[in-house]
């Protein structure tokens, strides 16, 4: 690609280009890159300010990024974007719905957009995983002796969510939430027995990649949970599961990481229904 090009090359996508030259990229363009990426839609028509404010980082790194590319500014770029997602728009509305005609109308309310873009996040999500993908995480629930979730900020609620959910099939976990004493007295007992579950979504914490790396160390089992298909956390993880977490407004959707946690609960309640059904029943949940 010449300094000049103004979209990538014919044969690859904008998305499949940047994969291809990740690890070339400075953390901060990596940011930039992941969130292209995976948010595509959104990418195509945010200014340079407006991406870097989600990507977490500064709109001068935003343009660096469109230049180390190949081209000669980010105008440039968010065109190649903009050709993928019509692309992508036009092969979608080509193939078969099962869900027949949109969801909303083209002039929605922010309700019916943010609603509208959660509907999308479950799809994207529930096409992007595999079932052995799910199948294997399931199964190290399963198996482990000790479970250990790590989510700090936002993060923290879906630990604590995910905590509940396996405490109601009689699985104990622990929460690492924050670098407080108790919270790291918990990473300190991570040993070969335990399953080390990281929830990830834009840039990793610091905490997280400390967790991880201590994990692969102590030779425990992994799991990262990211909104990152290139997720820093997934590099160290033995097992990664993505979500999308596409949205109009101005936080980041978080409604396919609860299908999601609620999709790995009710694996495991499957795996041995009978054994759980009283215990569900005197919960009265169902």
């Amino acid at each position: 690609m010449t300094k000049t090009a103004t979209k990538s090359p014919q044969l690859k996508s904008l998305s499949d280009y940047i994969q291809e030259r990740f690890d070339e990229f400075s953390r901060s363009q990596k940011d930039v890159a992941r969130y292209i990426v995976d948010h595509l839609d959104e990418a195509a028509f945010l200014t340079a300010e407006e991406l870097a404010r989600r990507a977490s980082t500064s709109s001068s790194t935003v343009v660096r990024f469109s230049q180390a590319l190949g081209f000669e500014g980010y105008p440039e770029l968010q065109q190649a974007a903009i050709e993928e997602y019509r692309s992508a728009a036009v092969s979608s509305s080509a193939a078969p719905s099962a869900g027949g005609a949109a969801l909303f109308s083209f002039d929605h309310s922010e309700l019916e957009g943010s609603l509208g873009a959660d509907f999308s996040n479950i799809e994207e999500t529930a096409r992007n995983l595999t079932r052995e993908q799910v199948d294997g995480a399931v199964a190290a629930l399963a198996e482990a002796q000790r479970v250990v979730i790590v989510g700090v900020d936002q993060m923290a609620f879906f630990a604590s969510y995910f905590r509940h959910m396996l405490s109601l099939l009689d699985i104990r976990a622990e929460i690492v939430a924050s670098t407080g004493g108790e919270s790291l007295q918990r990473l300190g007992r991570i040993d070969e027995e335990t399953l080390v579950i990281v929830l990830s979504c834009g840039r990793a914490h610091p905490l997280l990649l400390r967790a991880m790396k201590l994990a692969l160390h102590r030779r425990a089992r992994t799991l990262a949970v990211s909104d990152a298909s290139m997720s820093e956390v997934g590099e160290h993880a033995e097992q990664t599961l993505y979500f999308s977490s596409n949205s109009p407004s101005f936080a980041r959707s978080n409604t396919a990481l609860m299908a999601l946690i609620q999709g790995l609960a009710h694996g495991l309640y499957a795996r041995d229904e009978a054994a759980h059904k009283d215990r569900i029943r005197a919960y009265k949940l169902k």
